[in-house]
């Protein structure tokens, strides 16, 4: 249990049964009236923003959120396979809960699995990764100018919009939160 006094971004707290993060917070003094805290939370699991008000000292239920550096091992069936890197232990985590993120996961690739009594509630990416264009159309001579992008597919089969001199089996960089090319590797 904490108060509304002691939040911070990135806790993570228990409402309603829910997990909620604390993603912005201020704490609020009126002139007249009591203090107060204004809140936007974000649900872990469905990824809903709400924003919410608290009576400043007011108790909250915080919960305990495992964040370990884990490696990715292999698709078994519908799950990913997990590995942590301390003590070797194996964790199987839904598609859905990795989500998008699969665009970019690659085999032995180090990431961020956050867990809840022994529950995966999300995969965190490194926010940028290096990765093989498999596949892209040839670049048009003298058509460097105009700043044009073009459609590559990468190794791990997703679609990055790249500028025109990349070609097929070049290695570049790409951010894994919007899905934008950053740069040659």
């Amino acid at each position: 249990m904490a108060t509304t006094n002691d939040l911070k971004n990135g806790l993570v707290l228990n409402l309603d049964g829910d997990l909620w993060t604390v993603v912005e917070f201020q704490h609020v003094k009126p002139g007249k009236g009591g203090a107060f805290v204004r809140t936007t939370l974000k649900n872990v699991l469905s990824g809903k923003v709400v924003d919410r008000t608290f009576n400043a000292g007011t108790k909250v239920d915080t919960a305990t959120v495992d964040k370990r550096t884990m490696q990715y091992l292999y698709i078994d069936g519908e799950d990913y396979v997990f590995m942590d890197l301390q003590s070797y232990e194996q964790i199987s985590v839904p598609a859905g809960t990795v989500g998008e993120n699969t665009k970019f996961l690659l085999p032995e690739a180090e990431v961020t699995v956050a867990t809840h009594e022994g529950v995966p509630l999300y995969v965190e990416l490194p926010t940028s990764v290096v990765l093989e264009v498999t596949y892209t159309e040839p670049g048009l001579q003298g058509d460097r100018s105009t700043g044009g992008t073009k459609p590559a597919t990468v190794e791990t089969g997703a679609t990055v919009n790249v500028p025109l001199f990349i070609s097929t089996g070049e290695k570049i960089k790409v951010d894994t939160r919007d899905s934008r090319y950053l740069g040659r590797a």
